[in-house]
């Protein structure tokens, strides 16, 4: 089991970002992949005034496609999985909103009614 945790702070000009926190001194060693294939230029740089590392992780073209792309990041020493984070682009996130959309409507809708009930039953 890793003593890493590792917390995702934001994407932004194509950079996913996140901070290292660790029980001991000693440099993070982590590994990132998409697809089985370990995505290159990843930084990470010590901040000792807040006492944990900066990841970046810059995202790939070849992974701005169809479909929902899923990094893996990874504690090396161990092999365990410490966090991830995904992209989704095109159809299938219009689906995926259309749906979530849908299901929205459906709770407020029975939220309303619930609260006409309330107001019904209270007067």
């Amino acid at each position: 089991m890793s003593n890493l945790t590792v917390t995702g702070t934001k994407i932004s000009n194509g950079i996913w970002r996140g901070v290292v926190s660790s029980q001991n001194a000693e440099v993070p060693q982590l590994a990132v992949h998409l697809l089985d294939k370990p995505v290159a230029d990843v930084q990470l740089t010590e901040d000792p005034e807040k006492g944990h590392w900066l990841l970046q992780v810059p995202i790939p073209s070849e992974a701005i496609s169809e479909g929902v792309q899923t990094f893996v990041i990874s504690d090396t020493y161990d092999g365990s999985t410490l966090a991830y984070f995904h992209l989704m682009a095109g159809e299938v996130l219009g689906d995926d909103m259309r749906a979530e959309m849908s299901l929205l409507r459906a709770e407020l809708d029975m939220l309303k009614r619930a609260f006409r009930r309330h107001c019904v039953e209270t007067s």
